[in-house]
Order: C-alpha cells, then sequence, then structure tokens
C-alpha cells in the first residue's frame, strides 16, 4: 500500500503563526497612532525613538505613518485567519480556493512590508541617523511575515511567485520614493533648520528665560517636535533666544546628539533643571516654580498655540 504523505507541520501551523506576528505588529502600531494623534509621547526604552517618531518621515499626507501600518498588519491578520473559520464539508472547496487566493496576498503583503521596512531601515541609519525599537521591530515582524508566506504553503508555480514579487517590490519602492520626494529634498540640504516662533516675549518671560540660562538650566528638544514649538512659542521670541537649548535631532540647526545620548534624554522636551531632569512640555509657571524663580510671574503667554 502506497503511505500516505506526511502534511509539513509549517503548511498546518504557518497561518496561525502569522496572525499572531501581524497582530503584535497591529496593537503596537496602533498604539503608536493613538500616541501620535493624541499628541502624546510614546514610551520607548532608546532615546532615539522620538525622534524617528516626529521626523518629516514619520507623516504621510498627513496622517501618522503607524497608521498605514496597522491599516497593513491587520489586513495581514484577516488574510492569515480568513480559511481557518472554513470547516464545514460544504465550505471545504471554497476553502480551498481561499487559501490559494489569501496565501498569494500574504505573500504579496509580505513583500511589500519587507521592502519598505527595508527603507525605513536606511532611512535611520543614513538619514536620521537614530535608532528605534519600535521601528526595528515592525522590519522583524515584516521580514518574519514575509519569510512565513513562503515557505508556510507549497507553491505549484515558483517562477511565477518570484515574478510577482519582483512586481511588487518595485512598485512599492517607486512608489516610497514618490511619496517621500519632497522630505528627501530637504533632507538633502545642509541643515534642515529650526521652525520658526511666531510669538513675542514679555518682560516676565525674558526675566525668566535669563534666569533660567543663569542656574544652566537646559532644554533638550528636537524641530519636529511639536511639543518643543509649544514650549519655545510660550517664552516667545525674544525670550526663547535667551534659553539654553539642546538640538537633539541630528537635522537640526547645531545639532548636539552625543550631549543628548551622554543625558540619556527619554523624550522631548526634556529640562534639566538643577541637576534634575523633567519631561514633557510644561507651563512658565512651572518653570519658575522648579527654578526658584523669584522675579515677575505677570507671563503674557500663558496658554500654548491652539489651546
Amino acid at each position: 500500500m502506497r503511505r500516505k504523505r506526511t502534511t509539513p507541520w509549517i503548511y498546518r501551523y504557518s497561518r496561525p503563526i502569522m496572525a499572531g506576528i501581524a497582530s503584535i505588529g497591529a496593537v503596537v502600531t496602533a498604539y503608536l497612532t493613538a500616541v501620535k494623534l493624541g499628541g502624546g509621547e510614546a514610551i520607548c526604552p532608546v532615546s532615539g525613538c522620538d525622534v524617528v517618531l516626529n521626523s518629516p518621515w514619520a507623516t504621510v499626507f498627513g496622517l501618522p505613518l503607524s497608521l498605514f501600518g496597522f491599516l497593513g498588519y491587520f489586513s495581514m491578520t484577516v488574510f492569515a485567519v480568513a480559511p481557518l473559520f472554513l470547516n464545514s464539508l460544504e465550505q471545504k472547496r471554497f476553502r480551498a480556493k481561499l487559501e490559494n487566493w489569501t496565501g498569494l496576498l500574504l505573500f504579496m503583503g509580505g513583500t511589500a512590508m519587507m521592502v519598505f521596512s527595508a527603507y525605513l531601515m536606511y532611512l535611520l541609519a543614513y538619514e536620521i541617523k537614530a535608532a528605534c525599537t519600535y521601528c526595528i521591530a515592525s522590519a522583524v515582524l515584516s521580514l518574519s511575515l514575509f519569510i512565513l508566506a513562503i515557505i508556510g504553503r507549497e507553491w505549484e508555480d515558483i517562477k511565477q511567485l518570484f515574478f510577482t514579487g519582483i512586481m511588487v517590490a518595485v512598485i512599492v519602492l517607486v512608489g516610497t520614493l514618490g511619496v517621500y520626494a519632497n522630505v528627501n529634498n530637504t533632507s538633502a540640504s545642509t541643515q534642515v533648520g529650526d521652525y520658526i516662533i511666531t510669538t513675542s516675549s514679555g518682560e516676565a518671560e525674558l526675566s525668566l528665560a535669563q534666569h533660567l540660562k543663569q542656574i544652566d538650566a537646559k532644554m533638550y528638544g528636537a524641530f519636529t517636535c511639536p511639543h518643543c514649538q509649544n514650549q519655545k512659542h510660550l517664552f516667545g521670541k525674544e525670550a526663547a533666544a535667551q534659553l539654553n537649548y539642546i538640538e537633539c535631532h541630528p537635522k537640526g540647526r547645531n545639532s548636539q546628539t552625543d550631549l543628548c545620548m551622554k543625558a540619556n534624554i527619554q523624550g522631548f522636551p526634556t529640562w534639566e533643571i538643577k541637576g534634575k531632569m523633567y519631561q514633557g512640555e510644561k507651563t512658565l509657571q512651572e518653570l519658575a516654580d522648579l527654578s526658584g524663580y523669584k522675579g515677575d510671574r505677570n507671563f503674557k503667554n500663558t496658554l500654548t498655540p491652539g489651546h
């Protein structure tokens, strides 16, 4: 009698594994999207996350890049689990067709996500020059999905699969370069520079800024950080120029990333006052209290822009 061929274990478990991996990616990107839209700061074990997540490359068509990442991971989860719910005898024939279609979609999606993640790794290494735990983790997840999509099932036409992968990779790469064309042109300049402060300073703001400078208080920030912009707007143009401001973004004006790394800055802005670190945007009253300021507190700019 002919011995029945054993189905490789990876064929049986690849879809649940891919669903689990994609679900992790969906949860992480959903968190980053919520943080970005809510104007908060993501919790990250390394200081480079805030630089990366607030860089010009972190926004696409005015929306957080993490939102598109969430949609990609969510779609991969759906493709992976869709055939698993068809178990009845009547559904077996349809399940076989669905497995073929979703198998191809998993491969195409995995290829697209892997190529895009590879481009993001290039940006981290050569353009932004900062490490981001979330970005690196996403690249690992994308590569895992790509590999599982290939080895997780038997393919009848390898040449056609290879051709499809090449086409998807080219389309994704060309589309990515097109979307980021303006950002790449800007980053190619010598320096991206600084943002423009539109508010003016009152006597109290100037006095507080001078006091902070005298006690050697430092403000660590990045020109791409909206909270840093708000912080400087609170002081006003004249007073902000008096601050001991340290730019942490490698593309910013007078960047001092080495000092930011040495100080183990976890988010922006971070104030260093009398040897203590205070993370997050502060009101002028809070800064006056933390620094022991005894002067005029009749601050002109009491609200952040847009509040």
